[in-house]
C-alpha cells in the first residue's frame, strides 16, 4: 500500500510566523509554491496558502490605494493571515486517505507530521503526479 511517505516533499521550504508577506510571496513566486508550512523550532504551526495571501492583501480593511496594498505587503505577516493548527496526516497515513481528506476539505496541500515535528508536505499535484505515471488500466 502506498504511504504518504511515498510521495510527499520532505524538508520543504518553510516561512516563520513573523516573515512579511512580501517575502512569503517572494518564495511562492520563484519556486511555484502555493502553500507553505509555517514552522517554529521544527514545529509545524500553521500553512499559509495564496489563497490567504490574497485575502489578506485584498482585505476590505486596506483602503483601495496602491501605496496601502503594498504597505501592507511588510506589515503583515504570514502568522497573521496562516490556517493555524492545520490539518495533517503522517508519514504512514494511506495516500488513498490523505487524497480522501484533500477532496473532503478541497485543500491544495496537507502537512506531514510525526508528532508536532513537520517531516513534510503532500499536495494534490503530488497526488496527480502519481496517477500520471500509472500506466491505463482496462
Amino acid at each position: 500500500m502506498l504511504k504518504v511517505k511515498d510521495l510527499m516533499t520532505i524538508d520543504p521550504d518553510v516561512v516563520a510566523p513573523d516573515t512579511p508577506l512580501r517575502s512569503v510571496i517572494a518564495l511562492m513566486n520563484r519556486c511555484g509554491y502555493r502553500q507553505l508550512p509555517v514552522v517554529v523550532d521544527g514545529r509545524a504551526v500553521g500553512i499559509i496558502t495564496d489563497r490567504d495571501v490574497r485575502l489578506a492583501v485584498d482585505s476590505p480593511i486596506l483602503s483601495g490605494e496602491p501605496l496601502q496594498r503594498l504597505q501592507a505587503l511588510d506589515t503583515i505577516t504570514a502568522g497573521q493571515c496562516m490556517t493555524k493548527n492545520p490539518l495533517s496526516v503522517t508519514p504512514e497515513t494511506a495516500v488513498y486517505a490523505a487524497a480522501g481528506l484533500l477532496a473532503r476539505h478541497k485543500f491544495g496541500a496537507l502537512l506531514v507530521v510525526e508528532g508536532e515535528r513537520l517531516e513534510g508536505i503532500i499536495t494534490v499535484t503530488d497526488l496527480l503526479n502519481q496517477m500520471a505515471l500509472r500506466p491505463e488500466e482496462g
